[in-house]
């Protein structure tokens, strides 16, 4: 039987990823709103090369979590596979969590644009994922 929330988180990181690939070709529609601020500039400015190396990593947690599903086949063994996986939703949750200064639910600096969208949608997204990921990984322990 297929799962459901396997298909969906793997089609939200084949979007996350979609759109970095946008930024990284010069895309700019929401790449403003992307990037912790501080003393209202951009913490950092990322790179084509770094967006784009953002992009495939996302595109391959698409890959480990459609793995983990079993909804490709992989050359991976299962084990490790479902130890990426838990890797990969801890990883999601910490970033849920934060990093106490610039972004997660823990973050100090919450009056810029990044900090409301990150309150709002970001770091909510990453504990849904984290979340999801972790119960696929479960579910499909071989």
């Amino acid at each position: 039987m297929i799962d459901l929330i396997a298909l969906i988180v793997t089609g939200v990181f084949v979007a996350l990823s979609a759109v970095h690939v946008y930024w990284a070709l010069g895309g700019g529609a929401g790449k403003v709103a992307a990037v912790p601020e501080l003393d209202n500039r951009p913490a950092f400015i990322p790179s084509a090369a770094s967006t784009f190396a953002v992009a495939i990593a996302l595109a391959l947690c698409a890959v480990l979590v459609a793995a983990s599903a079993g909804l490709i086949v992989s050359k991976v063994p299962a084990l490790w596979v479902t130890w990426l996986a838990f890797l990969l939703a801890l990883a999601l949750v910490a970033r849920a969590v934060g990093d106490f200064r610039l972004v997660g639910f823990f973050k100090r600096i919450r009056a810029t644009r990044f900090a409301r969208l990150d309150s709002a949608l970001y770091a909510p997204l990453c504990l849904v994922l984290g979340v999801a990921v972790f119960y696929v990984a479960v579910g499909h322990r071989s």
